[in-house]
């Protein structure tokens, strides 16, 4: 005879989450479809959704500097301090224009500040592996560190060849994404006349 014990316990909030994906499948699967399209669209013009990056960090550097101002504004009438908000908003609109205008330069900045990082991280590793013990990894930690430098110095050397790299690992990932986002959708759809039940099934 079955019992209470005996039925598996499920968590509400897992089930109503499951309810909420089922009854909007469908959103799920244009996500997937636009993930697969910006996805082959970098693996096969990476140049094309590079320069689309960089006009969206564009419009991100207007959105930001308009609000920064906005709040320096705000703060002025309340006689708080203001300049520092304000020089962030102006900073930010002038950033957003020259990504806008000059994209390809954009592109070029934000790859050498990959390269900087990288450098700047594996000189820091190799110092920190130079002070550690062999058994403790010293050598792992000097060949990461080493690695890093050599990214960096290839990305400074070949900034153009970085970037389409970038955009390529980028355009892998939202490929996978978009695929894996498309197979959760297609295993959603069966069950999207059972959303609404799947609320209410369980005992009180």
């Amino acid at each position: 005879m079955t019992t209470a014990q005996d039925i598996p316990h499920i968590d509400p909030r897992s089930d109503a989450m499951s309810g909420l994906l089922a009854r909007n499948w469908w959103a799920v699967g244009l996500r997937g479809v636009f993930g697969v399209l910006f996805g082959a669209i970098a693996l096969i013009t990476p140049t094309v959704a590079l320069l689309s990056l960089v006009l969206v960090f564009a419009a991100y550097m207007f959105v930001d500097g308009i609000f920064a101002i906005v709040s320096a504004v705000r703060a002025a009438r309340s006689h708080e301090r203001w300049g520092l908000l304000l020089l962030q908003g102006v900073v930010s609109l002038l950033a957003g224009a020259a990504a806008a205008l000059l994209p390809g330069i954009a592109a070029l900045s934000f790859v050498y500040l990959i390269a900087a990082w990288s450098i700047v991280s594996g000189v820091l590793g190799v110092a920190a592996a130079a002070r550690l013990r062999g058994d403790h990894g010293r050598w792992w930690l000097g060949f990461s560190g080493v690695l890093s430098i050599l990214v960096g110095v290839l990305l400074a050397v070949a900034p153009l060849i970085g970037a389409l790299v970038l955009t390529w690992w980028i355009g892998a990932y939202a490929l996978v994404y978009g695929v894996t986002l498309l197979i959760l959708a297609y295993r959603l759809r069966p069950h999207r006349a059972h959303g609404h039940e799947g609320l209410t099934a369980h005992p009180a």
